[in-house]
């Protein structure tokens, strides 16, 4: 039994660097795995950002998060787009998936394969470059500018979904990476230049001088002057000081032109890639800032140079490996001489101090030694600077979007400023009424065309539960204001409800609605004549539509995915949104409506508009009923009736507004004395008024029984 203790002590002892690990190290997932076929392992971030870090083995290959968990951008829908991304240590975007959206226009309409195609767009982009999303502008041959095909009739969505992947990622590159904090204040001056001294070099700072005695880097390294001792250079005498080193900014040609020659820094800089920056580094102290197993080419494990904690990448130039290094001034003769570069996308800003640092190796017993840093400040003069104008803030992304789309806000704002003067001098144009019919039909194929087809204004049930739902999450304009036709339509259909009814939006501005009225248009042109629904039907059927919205918005507080499925009742997206490139039960549900529309005028307007069910709720609080009625209407009169397409007057000669698109065809004919009947009832009771009564009376009494029979039949015509 003791060996079986003995062996399980062992395996326990064996095993406890995985239990301990258990907690960090996580097996690597299949999305990982997609995006990242190198990685062996993976564990969740150790500080408060929402990030998975991924590994090959102990080397950081790259970072996996969620959008969601980083940005919050809302969309068309009101929620946001989320994606997962994965970020490589060199600031690229090597893969994404679509994890989850609400964004109506793709998830019933054009499907999610666009989406994803766009997405798959930014799969190895860097974040230095500069993306532009359907541009139509010359495209310039640039490495530092790429250009993404948008989706049409989708602007909006993709914008976020482009907003996202670039604000997610950039948080996480410059919480992880480095390069990527603020933007550059300042670059290098590479114009200006005039011979200098050594001394007047030295003096404007030009040229960054380090030295460290033995005591002062036993001071700064907290350790004892001793210990040093085994650190030095065994051929420098002990006065020499320990770290003596010179560095100098080779690009601005006020330092590299003086310091080398104009000949080798031409060589120097022909042999710099465009985005590189070189630094001279020269040392003469007892501790050098390379060893001398340094191997040219490589990166240099004892100096450093960080800026912002951020270490800048050096890498040897190999300059000197076939000449050595000459310089135009009387520089102190150097025992090492080096040029580093460094690229400047690193996030290297020259406005910023620069740490100059040394990691020196103590040697504690024959065994064991331990790495000490030390550090000095430089920074450079602004006699080599140039101040970088610092970029403006970008512009939100639905201002953006109301600018792109200006000239469209300016030609429907005309439009309703046409139409609010319409309703406003309803009275007097009336007069006009002959023009009626054109204006209406040239009102109904802008709206149709421009405003649904091209504007894609058509409002939806869908946007009033998104208001809603807004409300009782707490409300955020920025939902609203990413679509500006929508906006501006919304806002001033809502401002006319109180004041004419849902009339104005049904009857004026709404696509679909507009689209039925023309094919009945056609029909009539066609002579099909209009089924008349019985009185009794259509007062059932008209509370049909108000069922319906009920159902979708209660719906929508539950489960929103279903709910715009439910509201596929509406055929806006099919008929107007996509123009009838769908699948084809969407499109047959919605030419169904419009040809039902050619024998019931508007049925689907009547009897199933959640949409106008919901705008007549909010109108029954209109301040004005302007159309006119005469006591004459409904009895004896009913033309006004009879002509009402959509079914609106009453046989009492009442107007319900509530089912009213105001078309204004009964005030036409209201004014218009050759039309309305009431005008030939009034006529006739003038000439009856005015006629004489001629009677040839046979006797007293039968005069007076006709008199009486005249005045009771004059009293009834006038009732």
């Amino acid at each position: 039994m003791r060996w079986r203790s003995t062996v399980f002590l062992w395996l326990l002892l064996i095993l406890l660097p995985f239990i301990v690990s258990a907690e960090s190290w996580l097996e690597v997932s299949d999305d990982a795995a997609t995006i990242f076929p190198r990685a062996t392992r993976m564990k969740a971030s150790s500080d408060t950002l929402p990030v998975t870090e991924i590994y090959q083995l102990d080397q950081p290959i790259g970072y996996l998060f969620e959008t969601d968990d980083l940005t919050d951008f809302p969309g068309f829908s009101g929620d946001s787009i989320n994606l997962r991304v994965g970020l490589d240590t060199e600031g690229r975007i090597i893969g994404l998936s679509l994890l989850g959206h609400h964004e109506p226009i793709f998830l019933h309409g054009l499907g999610e394969k666009p989406l994803v195609d766009f997405i798959d767009q930014y799969g190895g982009l860097s974040l230095k470059q500069q993306v532009l999303v359907g541009s139509d502008q010359q495209r310039i041959a640039s490495d530092d500018i790429v250009y993404f095909d948008g989706v049409t009739k989708a602007t909006v969505s993709v914008m976020v979904v482009h907003d996202t992947i670039m604000a997610a990622a950039r948080k996480v590159a410059q919480a992880r990476l480095t390069g990527f904090g603020t933007a550059v204040q300042a670059r290098f001056n590479t114009n200006a230049f005039q011979p200098q001294t050594l001394k007047q070099l030295t003096d404007a700072g030009l040229l960054y001088h380090w030295q460290l005695s033995n005591e002062d880097a036993a001071s700064a390294l907290g350790v004892n002057v001793s210990r040093l001792e085994k650190a030095r250079d065994p051929e420098q005498p002990d006065s020499t000081p320990f770290i003596d080193l010179t560095l100098v900014v080779l690009n601005p040609p006020l330092v590299g032109k003086n310091v080398l020659g104009e000949v080798e820094y031409q060589r120097v800089m022909d042999s710099l890639a465009p985005s590189e920056i070189a630094i001279l580094v020269g040392s003469r102290g007892a501790y050098h800032f390379v060893a001398d197993d340094f191997v040219a080419g490589t990166t240099p494990a004892r100096f450093s140079l960080r800026q912002q904690d951020s270490p800048l990448s050096l890498r040897d130039a190999d300059l000197f490996h076939l000449q050595h290094a000459g310089f135009a001034l009387p520089l102190a003769p150097f025992e090492r001489v080096n040029i580093f570069t460094f690229s400047d996308q690193s996030g290297f800003d020259p406005s910023l101090p620069i740490s100059v640092g040394m990691t020196v190796q103590l040697v504690k017993n024959h065994l064991e030694s331990e790495h000490v840093f030390v550090d000095s400040l430089y920074s450079l003069p602004d006699d080599v600077l140039v101040a970088v104008t610092p970029p403006e803030p970008p512009l939100p992304l639905w201002l953006r979007i109301w600018k792109d789309r200006l000239a469209e806000i300016v030609i429907v704002a005309v439009y309703l400023t046409l139409l609010t003067g319409v309703f406003m001098f309803q009275h007097r144009l009336a007069r006009f009424s002959r023009y009626l019919t054109p204006v209406r039909l040239v009102s109904l194929v802008f709206v149709t065309a421009f405003i649904g087809f091209y504007a894609q204004g058509q409002l939806s049930v869908v946007n009033i539960y998104t208001l809603l739902l807004s409300v009782w999450n707490g409300f955020d304009i920025r939902v609203f204001l990413l679509d500006p036709i929508l906006f501006v339509l919304w806002t001033y259909v809502f401002i006319s409800l109180f004041l004419w009814g849902r009339g104005l939006f049904c009857g004026w501005l709404c696509p679909f609605g507009a689209m039925q009225e023309l094919v009945a248009v056609v029909a009539e042109k066609c002579r099909l004549r209009q089924w008349k629904v019985s009185e009794v039907i259509h007062q059932r059927l008209i509370y049909l539509k108000y069922g319906v919205l009920l159902v979708l918005v209660g719906t929508a507080f539950f489960q929103l995915s279903l709910a715009e499925t439910m509201a596929e009742v509406e055929p806006f997206k099919t008929a107007v949104t996509l123009m009838f490139e769908r699948t084809w039960p969407f499109v047959l549900y919605a030419v169904l409506l419009l040809l039902v529309s050619a024998r019931v005028h508007k049925a689907y307007c009547r009897y199933l508009c959640p949409l106008g069910a919901g705008l007549a709720v909010i109108g029954r609080f209109r301040l004005f009923s302007w159309l006119t009625r005469r006591s004459e209407c409904g009895s004896p009169c009913r033309l006004c009736e009879k002509h009402c397409g959509i079914h609106a007057i009453r046989k009492e000669g009442h107007i319900d507004y509530n089912e009213c698109v105001q078309c204004l065809e009964c005030l036409a004919i209201v004014s218009d004395e050759h039309r309305c009947v009431a005008n030939k009832y009034g006529k006739n009771r003038t000439s009856r008024r005015a006629a004489p009564i001629q009677v040839e009376p046979l006797n007293a009494a039968a005069s007076k029984a006709e008199s009486v029979v005249v005045v009771v039949s004059s009293h009834k015509t006038q009732g």
